[in-house]
């Protein structure tokens, strides 16, 4: 009967002295689990295997069964470098996470970028031509005249029988369009049926022979030859008259966004050229075209009658259509 007591406090003891160790085994079996899920997560984060996760360098001297009654600084240690090499892993996941995602931010914005381009393009390039808001080329012809151009004869000159064997040399500008025109055999005739004139003034030539291509709806050719006399000859009182035209073939071609360009820089560099009014006018015309909103368009008119309004009103034809542009634009 005496045993009985000390029994009973041997077995307490031996209870008391395995709680710590099997708390110590639930806290390890829950790190374990972490580690193991970390270490599925880092493989999707990280498939190349770069950022692997690596165990503490004392897991592998950690004590495998814990003695009762021993210190438990060792096993605590353990946890703590396992628990602290799971939060250095996290961070970097997170920052790993972080970067990706402002990649894919970047490259979604590119994306926008090209898309909108791409929509920008296709809408500059509709299949019918713009026609010239004062009628067309037998209007703009009488325009010319006015301003003391000498158009194409009717009959060409006997000395001229064709023209020089550069004659499409004004398409190679586009290579592309050039491929193009010189699988056309109906264009190429009458690219070669339009004469070049032979003044013995280049600047006059060239601006003739453009006007002409112009005139025969060869608008490619006409460009390139309209830029040769604004780059070459800026001074020239041709450029304003080769702008003005560069500018009408590019709307009359259905690109109406190049065509802008092309009038707002004949309005800017050449202000007091003989076409500055004209540009201005055809400007407004091209922002039509562009759908831009009505306030922009009436600007337009606005600066060209404050600058330009005594040659305005001196031209019937360009105040009749001043005032009908004004009219459908609900300018004030």
């Amino acid at each position: 009967m005496r045993q009985f007591p000390v029994v009973t406090i041997l077995l307490a003891a031996t209870m008391l002295g395995g709680t710590p160790a099997l708390a110590q085994s639930n806290v390890e079996g829950r790190v374990g689990r972490l580690e193991s899920e970390m270490r599925a997560v880092q493989r999707k984060v990280f498939p190349g295997g770069a950022g692997a996760y690596v165990e503490p360098d004392n897991v592998a001297a950690r004590p495998q069964a814990v003695i009762p009654g021993t210190p438990a600084a060792s096993p605590v240690a353990d946890l703590t470098a396992r628990v602290d090499s799971l939060e250095a892993q996290l961070r970097q996941m997170t920052g790993q996470v972080e970067t990706n995602q402002h990649r894919i931010d970047v490259l979604e914005g590119r994306l926008r970028t090209i898309e909108t381009n791409a929509a920008a393009r296709a809408a500059d390039t509709p299949p019918a031509a713009a026609p010239g808001a004062f009628g067309g080329a037998g209007e703009a012809r009488t325009l010319e005249e006015q301003a003391g151009d000498r158009p194409a004869p009717a009959n060409p000159r006997p000395s001229v029988s064709r023209p020089s064997p550069d004659a499409a040399a004004p398409t190679m500008a586009n290579p592309t369009r050039a491929a193009a025109v010189a699988g056309d055999t109906q264009r190429t005739t009458q690219v070669a049926s339009v004469e070049r004139p032979e003044t013995g003034d280049p600047v006059e030539d060239t601006y003739l022979y453009g006007y002409r291509l112009w005139t025969a709806k060869r608008y490619a050719e006409a460009e390139t030859q309209f830029k040769t006399v604004t780059t070459k000859y800026p001074k020239h009182k041709r450029a304003s008259y080769a702008q003005n035209l560069l500018g009408r073939s590019y709307l009359e071609d259905g690109k109406p966004s190049l065509a802008s360009l092309a009038f707002y820089d004949s309005y800017k560099t050449w202000p007091d050229g003989d076409r500055a009014p004209e540009s201005l006018f055809y400007l407004a015309q091209a922002l039509v075209k562009l759908d831009k909103p009505a306030a922009q368009v009436c600007k337009v008119y606005t600066e060209l009658q404050r600058t330009y309004g005594a040659k305005v009103d001196a031209d019937p034809k360009m105040k009749a259509g001043v005032a009908k542009g004004r009219a459908a634009s609900n300018c004030s």
